[in-house]
This record gives C-alpha cells, sequence and structure tokens, in this order.
C-alpha cells in the first residue's frame, strides 16, 4: 500500500480506501472476507455511512481485531427512520443514531465525524442552528470523535464549511466527468446526465476547492470516483472511450489534496483488483488522453498528469505547478507549509532554462515555461 498524510490530522492513509455501501445486505461471511482483504493488503481507511442496524453489526463482528488498523468515517445524519434510508438534521435523531454506530461496531471512538451529505445551503444551516456541529465538537473534545469533517457533492457547499473552520476532513465526489459539471448541477443530475452535456473544462469552483484544502490542510477522501460504473462503460462514458478503474482512480489521486479514493466492494477479489493500480505503471494508470477527447477538454490548465517529463534541469513540473496553482489563490499571503514544499523542492521554477521541451508534450496547451517564471516570481526562487 501507499500511504500519504490526510491533510493536517497526521493520519497516514492508505490511497486505497473501502467504501462499505455494497456491504449493505451481505451477509457475515461476505463482509469478513472483504474486510480482511483489505486489511490483509494495507487499506486502513473506511467509511461506513449506511445507518442499519445489521450492516453494522456485522462489520463491526468482522473488526475484532483489527479496529485499530482501521480510521473509520462515520457519519452524522445517516438514519433509516421507518427502515428506509434517509437523512435527519434532527439533534436527538442524529445522537441515536451515532452512539448507535459506536456501539454496533464496540468501539469508544470515531475516527472521523462526518457531517453527512452536506449539499445544500439547508442542510449547513440545520446543522449550525439545531446544534449538531457544537455535539460534534464536543465529542471531539471528550475524544469520542478524533476528527470532524463532512461529505458533500457540492464545491460550493464545501468551499463555505471550509473556510469556515467547520471541518479537518472532507469526503467528496471526484472524477473527471463530475469535475467537468457545473457546481450547481446535483449528484442525480451528474449520475444521470454524464453522458448529455458537454464536457468543456474542469470546473473552477471545483478547482477551487481542492486547492483551497490543500493550502488549509484540509484532507480529502474521494467517493464516486468511477462514477457509480459509468465511466468503465463504452455505451455510458461522456468520453470518447471508457476509462479504466486504474486511470479513474489515479485521477482522482492527482487532485491536490485527496489522499484515498473510497471504493466499494462486494467480494475480496474486487479488493484484489482494485490494488492492483499499487503494481500498475504510469502508462497504464494514465488518464489524459482520454479526458482531453476531441475538442482539448482543460486547454491550459494543468492536471498534474506528469506527460511534461522528463525535464532535462529535473524540474518536478507538477508539483510547482501544484504549489502555484495554491499560491495564486492569494499571491500575497501564501501559506508558510506551500512555501515550505515548494523550496523543498530540488528543482524550482527560477531553474528553467526555457527549452520548451514540456510544452511540446503536454497534452493540455499549458503554458509551461510563462508559469515557471510566475512561481519564480511569487516564491523568490
Amino acid at each position: 500500500m501507499i500511504y500519504r498524510t490526510l491533510g493536517n490530522t497526521g493520519i497516514q492513509a492508505g490511497v486505497i480506501g473501502i467504501g462499505t455501501e455494497h456491504l449493505d445486505g451481505q451477509t457475515y461471511e461476505v463482509i469478513e472476507q472483504v474486510i480482511g482483504a483489505a486489511d490483509a493488503a494495507g487499506i486502513n481507511m473506511m467509511d461506513l455511512f449506511m445507518p442499519g442496524e445489521e450492516v453494522r453489526r456485522h462489520i463491526g463482528r468482522a473488526l475484532k481485531g483489527r479496529r485499530q488498523r482501521f480510521h473509520i468515517q462515520g457519519a452524522i445524519g445517516s438514519v433509516d427512520l421507518r427502515e428506509q434510508y434517509d437523512i435527519s438534521r434532527d439533534l436527538d435523531t442524529c445522537k441515536r443514531y451515532f452512539e448507535a454506530l459506536l456501539r454496533a461496531l464496540d468501539t469508544d471512538y470515531i475516527d472521523f465525524g462526518m457531517f453527512f451529505f452536506m449539499d445544500t445551503e439547508e442542510a449547513l444551516q440545520q446543522v449550525l442552528q439545531n446544534g449538531i456541529a457544537d455535539y460534534a465538537h464536543r465529542l471531539k473534545q471528550e475524544g469520542v470523535i478524533r476528527h470532524v469533517g463532512a461529505t458533500s457533492h457540492n464545491p460550493l457547499i464545501a468551499r463555505k464549511m471550509v473556510e469556515m473552520g467547520l471541518l479537518e476532513t472532507l469526503m467528496f465526489s471526484i472524477n473527471p466527468a463530475f469535475d467537468m459539471n457545473p457546481a450547481a448541477a446535483t449528484l442525480d443530475n451528474m449520475l444521470v446526465e454524464m453522458g448529455d452535456h458537454r464536457l468543456e473544462g474542469v470546473d473552477p469552483d471545483r478547482a477551487a476547492l481542492y486547492l483551497l484544502c490543500e493550502q488549509r490542510g484540509i484532507g480529502i477522501t474521494s467517493m464516486k470516483t468511477l462514477g457509480a460504473g459509468k465511466l468503465l462503460s463504452s455505451e455510458h462514458t461522456p468520453f470518447d472511450q471508457p476509462l479504466t478503474s486504474a486511470q479513474c482512480i489515479h485521477y482522482a489521486l492527482s487532485r491536490p489534496a485527496v489522499a484515498s479514493v473510497m471504493l466499494g466492494y462486494s467480494t475480496a477479489e474486487q479488493v484484489a483488483d482494485a490494488c492492483r493500480y499499487l503494481t500498475l505503471s504510469e502508462e497504464e494508470r494514465d488518464y489524459a488522453a482520454v479526458v482531453r477527447g476531441q475538442g482539448g477538454l482543460m486547454k491550459g490548465a494543468c492536471v498534474y498528469c506528469n506527460h511534461c517529463q522528463p525535464c532535462p534541469v529535473e524540474i518536478d513540473i507538477a508539483s510547482v505547478h501544484r504549489y502555484l496553482d495554491i499560491a495564486r489563490l492569494n499571491p500575497q499571503e501564501v501559506p508558510p507549509s506551500v512555501r515550505q514544499h515548494y523550496n523543498s523542492l530540488a528543482a524550482r521554477g527560477a531553474d528553467c532554462i526555457s527549452c520548451g521541451h514540456c510544452e511540446q508534450r503536454c497534452p493540455f496547451g499549458v503554458p509551461v515555461i510563462e508559469n515557471m517564471a510566475d512561481a519564480a516570481e511569487i516564491f523568490g526562487a
């Protein structure tokens, strides 16, 4: 397994995680096999939003002897009132289901208490006004929740929560098709109409969210990485050809602040298939040719794909662009951590010799030479 630091939490997160939705309705034996395979593969990030008592108990039983090796995202607001999946912003109901989660898992803490499905201004105001945010932060003070986070599909609401200082981590829906949808699109529309809209480039609100999270040290875990399987389908993909699961994983992991992708499994074999990503070459992971499409998608914007390499003076061009993109959010107040990361690079923007080899190889027409000069000016090196 490859591990990345999840924002400012200090947690080393496996880049391949486990989203447990596909375990709902499965027998304990199946759940034990999947969690056992994940544990053996070094997977240590788990998202558990399902509110059903049975699946929670099965997962808790499978985690016995393994609990300390998993960092669990537990939902605050996911409920199954009247035995139907639902979302609640009622404080007492949220408390009841979250406390039931602790009992089902036979644990006294949850690593990440996640405000659930935060996609609207109404949801945000209800969490703030109904005492749910205060409840989560009080549990953090007591050690019951180690870190406070949220799940969202809306970059505008997610950004607002980050700017408010409400979160330490964010679970967000990330794949190339979603990134090319406008921020106002709903999750249902994005899934249903994935092949119907014209892809024109990464939505600036989504790109800004990723950069802000990296700037603020908010670690991101990715959901909907495969677009509910549609990105893998020649029939439903919005691109000229389907992507592979490895390409989808690599795309999400290439976004700023992303530490782990939460994938769903219902068999141990599917866990093994996902983990094959770790052994693939850069060429096998490469998504650039597919997302570029016929119309030159994302023209001029660095997507950190590394097609520009190798550089004759060994500049890590993608990393320079990553830190430059963050610095451009506020060039007068570049976060010290970003400046430190930039200065730790062996070669930086000022080392560019303007040979142009990178620009010739870039699939997206990025003005690399100009950007290297900008980086040298902003960072002073």
